[in-house]
């Protein structure tokens, strides 16, 4: 019991967080569906009881956390949430199965933002709103855990990031809860922000506040089953979404920094710099295409590229539009950018941003190895020395990210899949973006026609990608459990 206290306790808030947020949806759903509404009040009260039995269970004194204790308390807590979350899409749905529910629930959390419903423009606002905070509450679970403790775990080069929040003793706590505080702060203050701009904009109120939420998230779950491509004939709301993906992908501690009064630690940051200056020529290179070559008219490239693009690598996943449609070389394209991901740190998922600048460093070092043999070359990123067990983790997690789509893409297409569809959704799944490539699961399409064994795959593949593949991998290894 001793070992497990911890696990326990974190689970036991995880219950009580997932209660709190049956509470918009209920009300929403209070006056006009009446089932919807006695579904989430009883998850609200599974969940209390859940919660009020596990801290009689583990009442005492705080424990402390070791670091095989915080790689259950991950994955637990992210599969809890997943099966709470699923729980009232499955009584109030009529014809999802669990597995789709799991799908829809999972998704959410991870904030990958494919979806198996369908008739989104007429669904349930209680519906809608539960899967929005789903994402929102995954979008900052994910910025506090890659801050704090995959760090901590040196899991896919993430040591380079350590804060003194990401030092296990038995001061952990007050920390943790300053940073917490800190980054719940801004990530509250954006949110906000995203949903006055959206409602000035012209999204109704409710429309306004759920794809704030998505937004700010990287989630990418809208309101319409055309996804953004419902505000088509308000461009500036493509823009303002634009906006808010970009900041959701940046640094959360970064702003935390720049609040108490140290700017140029957000904008000095390399990551940062790499990123928006990669976002920029990307789509540059696009809206040249676009308004020279195929004739659209600029200011329409302008947006949708810029849109599409910055959609697809900050993993949020909204679509105004069939990109799939520009051309052969598009899907190419679109496909490579599924690659790329924000910054750490961020709400985004697909492969840090950071992985690529620290891999230019050592192929750089390493051509340079090449003509001086007897040289020496250190690694440096960000002003920091890249020490040898961060490259180790680095290459780890490349291998097990390959290994992990590669293995996801075999089993969907045992499904019937053909290669395109089973391939682009096993890398929308792992990567955290939400739509894949081709009819039935492209920008214009979904995942509800996938059989219940493929919706599980994705299920597990969203998990995988959202918490950096090697954190639920060290579970499966015999030496793990070994006292």
């Amino acid at each position: 019991m001793k070992f497990l206290r911890p696990i326990i306790i974190v689970q036991c808030f995880v219950f009580l967080l997932t209660a709190a947020m049956t509470v918009p949806p209920f009300f929403l759903a209070l006056e006009n569906e009446p089932q919807t509404a006695l579904a989430f009040l009883s998850v609200a009260i599974a969940c209390l009881f859940l919660a009020g039995a596990g801290f009689l269970v583990t009442r005492g004194e705080t424990p402390t956390v070791s670091s095989k204790q915080l790689y259950l308390i991950t994955v637990s807590s992210w599969v809890a949430l997943s099966l709470v979350g699923a729980t009232p899409l499955y009584l109030v749905l009529p014809d999802i199965s669990f597995a789709g529910a799991m799908f829809e629930s999972v998704s959410g959390i991870t904030t990958t933002g494919g979806t198996v419903l369908v008739g989104l423009d007429t669904l349930s606002p209680g519906i809608l709103m539960w899967r929005g905070l789903l994402q929102w509450v995954g979008g900052i679970g994910i910025v506090v855990i890659g801050i704090a403790v995959l760090p901590y775990l040196k899991i896919g080069g993430m040591r380079l990031f350590a804060t003194e929040s990401s030092d296990l003793s038995g001061k952990i706590l007050p920390r943790a809860q300053v940073l917490i505080r800190n980054i719940g702060i801004v990530y509250v203050s954006l949110s906000v922000l995203a949903a006055l701009c959206y409602w000035l904009a012209g999204m109704g109120p409710f429309d306004a506040a759920v794809h704030a939420m998505t937004t700010l998230s990287t989630g990418g779950l809208g309101n319409y089953d055309a996804s953004m491509g419902h505000f088509n004939d308000r461009p500036i709301i493509l823009w303002i979404s634009s906006l808010f993906m970009i900041l959701g992908a940046l640094p959360f501690i970064l702003y935390v920094s720049w609040l108490h009064g140290r700017p140029m630690a957000l904008f000095g940051d390399r990551q940062i710099r790499g990123f928006l200056t990669f976002i920029a020529v990307v789509v540059a290179f696009l809206i040249f295409e676009r308004w020279y070559i195929s004739g659209t008219p600029l200011t329409e490239a302008a947006t949708h590229v810029t849109f599409n693009v910055i959609s697809i690598i900050t993993t949020t996943g909204y679509a105004s539009e069939d990109y799939t449609l520009w051309g052969s070389w598009a899907v190419v394209v679109f496909f490579y950018l599924m690659f790329v991901g924000g910054c750490s740190g961020s709400t985004s998922g697909s492969v840090k941003f950071f992985r690529y600048q620290v891999s230019w460093v050592m192929l750089r070092n390493q051509l340079r190895l090449m003509r001086h043999p007897n040289g020496v070359f250190t690694y440096k990123y960000n002003g920091r020395i890249v020490t040898d067990d961060i490259i180790r983790s680095m290459i780890g997690f490349s291998f097990f990210f390959a290994l992990t789509i590669a293995a996801i893409a075999l089993a969907l297409s045992l499904t019937g899949l053909d290669f395109i569809t089973s391939l682009s959704a096993s890398v929308a799944a792992v990567t955290n973006v939400g739509p894949g490539l081709g009819n039935i699961v492209g920008p214009a399409g979904n995942f509800s026609s996938l059989t219940d064994t493929a919706k599980w795959l994705m299920s597990i593949g969203m998990l995988l990608g959202r918490l950096e593949i090697m954190t639920v991998i060290v579970l499966l290894t015999p030496t793990f459990w070994r006292t």
